[in-house]
């Protein structure tokens, strides 16, 4: 099997532990993740309360697709999607003038923060819509559930065989 396949069973689980940590740092605390989105200014207020309750179960439903490996491209979207969201919202505060704590990983809110600090969150950001690109261009990966998204070697596994017949009939595995 290609290094690019074990390069996105990397990518995926990384990315899906980002979505379930995000997601349940917020779940546990959700008035402070009202806080976290309402002070980006960005929404007008009768939506902020929704959209901050919603947001914690969409992450963590893009982590649990991820980790088991179900609907891989179509996941990946999603997260590429939310991803750019995310760089838009920070780079907004950033240029507003805010000084705000991106409330990514729980907390939130008002916080003393400078410029190293929106450009730290802005690479980081950066970095997980790469991994979603990346899952995107090249959804199979090892141990996958999703029919479209797993590999010879993901199939073998979950059904028990050592055996890989398929093994070199996949273009990508001659890569």
């Amino acid at each position: 099997m290609s290094w690019t396949r074990w390069l996105s069973l990397l990518a995926r689980l990384g990315l899906a532990v980002v979505w379930l940590a995000s997601g349940w740092l917020k779940a546990v605390d959700p008035l402070q993740t009202v806080v976290a989105v309402r002070a980006y200014q960005l929404l007008p207020e009768a939506a902020v309360t929704p959209f901050a309750t919603a947001l914690p179960f969409i992450e963590i439903g893009l982590g649990l697709l991820l980790l088991f490996g179900v609907g891989v491209r179509q996941t990946a979207t999603c997260s590429a999607v939310l991803q750019v969201v995310f760089l838009f919202g920070v780079a907004s505060a950033w240029a507003r003038g805010l000084s705000i704590d991106c409330g990514c990983f729980g907390a939130g809110g008002a916080a003393d923060v400078g410029a190293g600090d929106y450009l730290a969150e802005l690479a980081r950001d950066l970095g997980f819509l790469v991994l979603a690109v990346w899952l995107i261009v090249r959804p199979h990966s090892p141990l996958a559930l999703g029919a479209g998204s797993r590999t010879e070697v993901g199939v073998a596994f979950w059904k028990g065989s050592r055996d890989h017949p398929g093994r070199g009939s996949d273009p990508e595995d001659s890569a």
